[in-house]
């Protein structure tokens, strides 16, 4: 092998190394996007359930309807 040849493999690989690179870094990404929506989510339901709690008609301590 060639050191032109080497040259050109590490090249190559280099090329796919970028890629992976740039579509993990995509995925990271989404997934911080996605963690930010569940935590603001967690947040409004944090609050609804203390809301409930404090005008003391709670949701978790209803029995079901048929009771």
């Amino acid at each position: 092998m060639s050191k032109e040849d080497r040259f050109v493999d590490i090249e190559i690989k280099l090329a796919h190394q970028e890629d992976l690179v740039e579509s993990l870094n995509q995925v990271v990404y989404q997934q911080g996007r996605r963690i930010d929506q569940l935590e603001a989510m967690l947040s409004k339901l944090g609050e609804h359930l203390r809301d409930g709690a404090q005008s003391g008609s709670s949701p978790v301590n209803e029995p079901p309807p048929h009771y």
